[in-house]
This record gives structure tokens, C-alpha cells and sequence, in this order.
């Protein structure tokens, strides 16, 4: 078993500025967490390519593409910031952390296609899944999982794919973007109500969304999973899966209020694997999402890793 990790210097250059959780940092912290561990010794890392705009235009429409990369080359070339909403900015530095962002997700996909590896984990930021079929929301710019999964359904000509999303806030955007979309079953878990105040009413037939209130803890999430996910992942057999992974639905991440620990993500990641090897050769693809307490989120994408490559 072989583990891809997608990286670039330029997602560590995206900053929304001072005190704003959705930091540069959050890459530095997993880097040290895999130094430390030994776990990056185990890993295939790879620079991550920009993404072809044609890949990004099979999940957002071709004018809101072109809208975002008017206003975040203006911001690349004048050195000024631009508030896309009252959480999401853009530096000079977004665009290309934004291509590469996404780019990681596809070039993952088509590693992992090629049998190059079995699984790839897309250490990116800005993060992905708030990001609707032509809106910015939520620090999200390119819906970066929705992007590799329809690369995987359009280019590569897979028939099913699954999408995996525990982040501790609902994937909007990528339930927008894949919401009555056959090819896909989307399965989620995430607090409610909280940002972005959606999700408890399931916008396609091929969604399966799981909100839980404050305070659910690890224990109560892994038997909404073997209850309400895994019956439909067995029924749906997809060839490929895709995971956002939030790791904000830790214990001592604020911006949530879950109860999840390192234990329950390594849990997660386990039954997922199970799935892709009864299911999809192994195949799967994970991106970075949420997670915002720093050591959490290092331990956290420690275990998740650790899983993936069998170290």
C-alpha cells in the first residue's frame, strides 16, 4: 500500500489575515506532527500541479469561474486583499493557492486511477466544501472534492463515486454541486445547527445527511455511521471515494462543539477503507478540510495518515 501526499508552497501563502482560524498554520502544524511521528517517512509526496480551469468548470458554472479569476488576479497583481464575504478574503497569493488547492484533489484522482498509489491524502488549503456551484462561502473558493470527483465520473468514465464528508459543518457547496447527481452518493455527519445553517433536509435522493446537536460525542457518531452510512455505501458499491476531511469536530476545536477525539477519526477512516477495498480497489482520495486548534488537527490527520498508509 502506497499513500500519495499532495502539497505546494503556495497553499501556504493564502492568508485571510490576522486571527482569522483558517490560517497558514494549520500546514505547519501537520508538517511538524509528521516530522515528529515518523509518519512523513512513510508517504509519496508530491508537488501539487494547478488545476485545469476545464476540471474546475465540471462542478462550478464557467461564469462564476471567471468572476473568481478576474477579482483574485486583480488581487495578484495590485498586492491588495479582497473580502469575497465576512469570513472568506483573498490575498495576493489565493489564485495560486487556489489552482493548486483543487489541482491537488484532480492530479490525486489520476494517480490513484493509474494505480500509481492506492489512496492519496491532498494536504491543501484554501478548503473546499462550503463552495457552491457559483458562490464563494465559508473560506472556500473551488469546491475541491466536488472538482476530483467529477473529473473521475467525466474524464476518467468511472459510473460511481462516493463522497465522505465529516467535517464538523455541512458540505453545502459540495451537497449543491452533486445534489441529484445518480453517479454520486454523498454521505455526511456534521452539528446542527451551525454554520452554514443547512443540510437537515437532504437536497437529492443521493444524500445522506446526518445532523447531530452539540455535544454528540465519538461513540454516539460511530453508530449514526454504521447505521445510516454504511447500509447505503454497501448498497451504492462506488468505485472510488472521496473524503473532506474536517477534523473540527475534535473535543478542543473551536468552532464546533462535537466531541469527537484522535480515536474516532482513525475509527472513521478505517470503515471508509473498508468500503474502497470491498468496493473500489482501495481507491480513495482525502482532502484536507476544516480543523482549526492546531495540535488537534496535527494528531488528528497523524491518525487519519497512519490508517491510510498501514504505518
Amino acid at each position: 500500500m502506497s499513500t500519495a501526499y499532495l502539497s505546494h508552497p503556495d497553499c501556504h501563502r493564502h492568508d485571510m489575515g490576522p486571527g482569522h482560524p483558517e490560517c497558514p498554520q494549520r500546514l505547519d502544524a501537520i508538517e511538524d506532527w509528521l516530522i515528529a511521528s515518523g509518519i512523513g517517512e512513510t508517504l509519496v509526496r508530491l508537488a501539487a500541479p494547478r488545476v485545469d480551469l476545464a476540471d474546475v468548470e465540471r462542478a462550478h458554472t464557467h461564469g462564476y469561474v471567471a468572476e473568481l479569476a478576474e477579482v483574485l488576479q486583480a488581487c495578484a497583481s495590485s498586492g491588495n486583499s479582497h473580502s469575497m464575504d465576512p469570513d472568506t478574503v483573498a490575498n495576493p497569493h489565493t489564485w495560486a493557492a487556489a489552482l493548486r488547492a483543487a489541482g491537488a484533489a484532480v492530479e490525486a484522482t489520476r494517480l490513484v486511477l493509474d494505480g500509481r498509489h492506492e489512496n492519496a491524502f491532498c494536504a491543501v488549503r484554501p478548503p473546499g466544501h462550503h463552495a457552491t456551484r457559483d458562490q464563494t462561502m465559508g473560506f472556500c473558493f473551488f469546491n475541491n472534492v466536488a472538482v476530483a470527483a467529477r473529473y473521475a465520473l467525466d474524464v476518467r468514465g468511472l459510473k460511481r463515486v462516493a463522497v465522505v464528508d465529516f467535517d464538523v459543518h455541512h458540505g453545502n457547496g459540495t451537497e449543491d454541486i452533486i445534489a441529484g447527481d445518480e453517479r454520486v452518493l454523498m454521505v455526511s455527519i456534521f452539528q446542527h445547527p451551525l454554520y452554514p445553517y443547512n443540510g437537515a433536509v437532504p437536497k437529492g435522493e443521493n444524500m445522506i445527511n446526518v445532523p447531530v446537536p452539540a455535544y454528540t460525542k465519538g461513540l454516539e457518531v460511530r453508530e449514526l455511521v454504521e447505521a445510516m452510512w454504511m447500509p447505503a455505501l454497501e448498497r451504492f458499491r462506488p468505485e472510488m471515494l472521496f473524503i473532506s476531511a474536517g477534523f473540527d469536530a475534535h473535543r478542543d476545536d473551536d468552532l464546533g462543539q462535537l466531541g469527537l477525539l484522535e480515536a474516532d477519526y482513525e475509527w472513521l477512516t478505517l470503515r471508509i477503507m473498508e468500503v474502497a477495498k470491498r468496493h473500489a480497489k482501495g481507491r480513495i482520495v482525502s482532502c484536507l478540510e476544516g480543523g482549526y486548534h492546531l495540535g488537534a488537527l496535527a494528531r488528528s490527520v497523524g491518525v487519519h495518515l497512519r490508517a491510510l498508509s498501514g504505518a
